[in-house]
C-alpha cells in the first residue's frame, strides 16, 4: 500500500470520534485508568485518515487521535456521481470490508465505523458490507485500506497502455 504525503495544513478537515474506550492497568496501588480514542478526519472531498490517541483524559486522547489521523491521510478516487470508481475489498487483521460502487441516489449504505470513513471521504453513493470481525478500529482501518487501493480509469488505462474509452467500456 503506497501512501502519498498530503499536507493537512491546506485542507479544511472535519473530525468524527468513532469510539472511546477506557482501559485499565492494575498496579500495586490500585488501578490506573486511561482512555483510547479512535478518530477519523476528512475534508469531504477525497481525503480521509484515521488515528488512535491514548491519554489519561478524554479530550487529550481525542486531540492526539486527530493529530495521528492527519499524519495518515489518503486520497480517494471518486467518479462523477460521488461513488468509488470500482468495487474493492480491504482487510486489516480480522476485519474485511467490501465496498461496491452505486448509482446516483443510493446514498451511503454502511455500518457505523465504515459509514464515518465514507462520509468524511466525501463519498455520496456506496454500498458496503463488513465481513469477519466487527472491531471498530479494525473495520475503520480495513475501509481505509480498501479506499487506498482505488484506481482512477486514467491510471488503469495508462497501466494497460490503452485509451480511457477502451477501459471504461
Amino acid at each position: 500500500m503506497k501512501r502519498e504525503i498530503i499536507d493537512a495544513g491546506q485542507l479544511e478537515l472535519n473530525e468524527k470520534v468513532v469510539s472511546i474506550k477506557r482501559v485499565t492497568k492494575v498496579v500495586k496501588g490500585g488501578r490506573n485508568f486511561r482512555f483510547t480514542a479512535l478518530v477519523v478526519v476528512g475534508d469531504g472531498n477525497g481525503h480521509v485518515g484515521a488515528g488512535l490517541g491514548k491519554a489519561s483524559e478524554i479530550p487529550e486522547a481525542i486531540r492526539k487521535g486527530k493529530e495521528d489521523a492527519m499524519k495518515k491521510l489518503i486520497t480517494v478516487k471518486l467518479d462523477d456521481v460521488g461513488s468509488i470508481t470500482h468495487d474493492v475489498s480491504g482487510k486489516h487483521t480480522g476485519a474485511s470490508v467490501l465496498l461496491k460502487r452505486s448509482p446516483d441516489g443510493t446514498g451511503i449504505i454502511a455500518g457505523g465505523p465504515a459509514r464515518n470513513v465514507c462520509e468524511l471521504a466525501g463519498i455520496k453513493n456506496i454500498r458496503t458490507k463488513s465481513l469477519g470481525s466487527n472491531n471498530k478500529q479494525n473495520v475503520v482501518l480495513a475501509t481505509i485500506c480498501a479506499l487506498s487501493q482505488l484506481k482512477s480509469p486514467e491510471e488503469v488505462a495508462r497501466l494497460r497502455g490503452k485509451s480511457v474509452e477502451e477501459v471504461v467500456s
